[in-house]
């Protein structure tokens, strides 16, 4: 079983990235924030889950292990597969699932394509009690500065980046920014758009 790999990124795409590690290249398929952030030439950490078919090994990569879990956990639901769990992780984080699924609302699922309304429901029903949001004071972001993060990601939802994407790009920026950049939209979207790169903007992304 291939749990981790770390190496230097040597391509990446819209869905997957190749990493070298000790003169192997792996072809990783990841969710479609993993392309946006990791720099070809530079080293990256993935939490790996190999899935084994009658035809084909493949790999799956997430940048921290609670994305690997909640994979593990979608792909036991039946009529889950390992692409369509992919999409969910692009199209959410892992807080983001877990508050649908205490909400009991399946709504975020049906929107990923390949997911429809039974297996959506499914994946409410078979990961409740297993998975739970993360506590309010836990967040990075301080309490002021939320409305801004969350404005700033509406925003980049609206320039066609998926929830997931730019959520979390949204949180990284105001992690990193100024008190001043923290208290405005406008200097955090440029920092936001700064990260996640000009030519990527106004395209849809799983």
């Amino acid at each position: 079983m291939i749990s981790s790999l770390h190496g230097v990124v040597l391509h990446t795409t819209a869905d997957q990235v190749v990493i070298d590690v000790g003169g192997v290249g792996f072809s990783v398929a990841v969710p479609s924030d993993i392309p946006h952030t990791a720099t070809v030439g530079e080293r990256l950490l993935l939490h790996t889950s190999l899935i084994v078919r009658e035809d084909a090994l493949s790999l799956y990569g997430f940048a921290d292990r609670s994305e690997l879990e909640i994979f593990g956990l979608l792909i036991s639901v039946t009529g889950v597969g390992p692409k369509s769990a992919l999409g969910v992780l692009s199209h959410m984080t892992v807080d983001q699932i877990a508050e649908a699924v205490t909400a009991e609302d399946d709504a975020p699922f049906r929107r990923v394509s390949g997911i429809g309304p039974k297996t959506a429901k499914l994946i409410v029903l078979q990961l409740a009690g297993k998975v739970q949001p993360v506590a309010p004071g836990s967040k990075q972001t301080s309490a002021g500065s939320t409305d801004v993060v969350t404005q700033v990601a509406a925003a980049l939802v609206g320039l066609g980046w998926s929830d997931k994407v730019a959520t979390e790009a949204a949180a990284q920026t105001a992690s990193e920014a100024t008190d001043a950049e923290r208290d405005s939209v406008a200097a955090l979207l440029r920092r936001t758009l700064a990260l996640l790169g000009p030519a990527q903007g106004g395209q849809t992304r799983g």
